[in-house]
């Protein structure tokens, strides 16, 4: 694995210190209300398994996977739903967790569709932003780490599959995604 990581960004310490300090603030917000965790599957897996076990609320957990990556590291702008939510939102405070936002065109989307099923709210918590990709205005109410434009892997994240098992996460090496 060492040939890959170009740089580690965030051991697992400090990712577990900040979603602890993330699971706090969602607790006190949500407190009272009645909260759906919406994790954006795969890459949020990792991140949204760890972050429901610091918000000290009942609450409902669902999935969606959507996709407008591939194989590639670029968006290609358009956005495929592959799972739906089975719960029904109306009514409820919508929390989506997210592994990354980068252009923020795939969650501009999908928050337009969830609005039209008549939730309370509709919030995002994304463990990693890069504010300098951003191609669409997003109000991201809980944030963990804002990152550099780099390729970034691990916890999770992934490329062509790849590296989500990693319990860091890291900048790929150029060599491994531009073969």
């Amino acid at each position: 694995m060492d040939n890959c990581v170009k740089k580690v960004l965030f051991d697992e310490e400090t990712l577990q210190l900040k979603i602890k300090e993330l699971g706090a603030k969602i607790t006190k917000d949500y407190e009272g209300k009645d909260l759906l965790v919406v994790c954006i599957l795969k890459g949020a897996v990792m991140f949204v398994t760890d972050l429901v076990k610091r918000i000290d609320l009942p609450l409902q957990m669902d999935f969606m996977a959507v996709s407008s990556y591939g194989n590639a590291t670029e968006s290609s702008g358009i956005v495929r739903i592959l799972k739906d939510l089975n719960e029904e939102i109306c009514g409820k405070d919508i929390l989506i967790v997210e592994d990354i936002i980068d252009t923020g065109l795939t969650l501009s989307y999908l928050i337009d569709i969830l609005k039209s099923r008549n939730p309370n709210s509709v919030e995002i918590c994304a463990l990693l932003d890069k504010p300098d990709n951003r191609k669409s205005d997003l109000k991201i109410r809980y944030t963990g780490f804002q990152v550099a434009d780099e390729f970034v892997v691990g916890y999770g994240l992934d490329f062509a599959e790849k590296y989500r098992n990693v319990p860091y996460i890291f900048v790929l090496k150029e060599e491994v995604y531009m073969k």
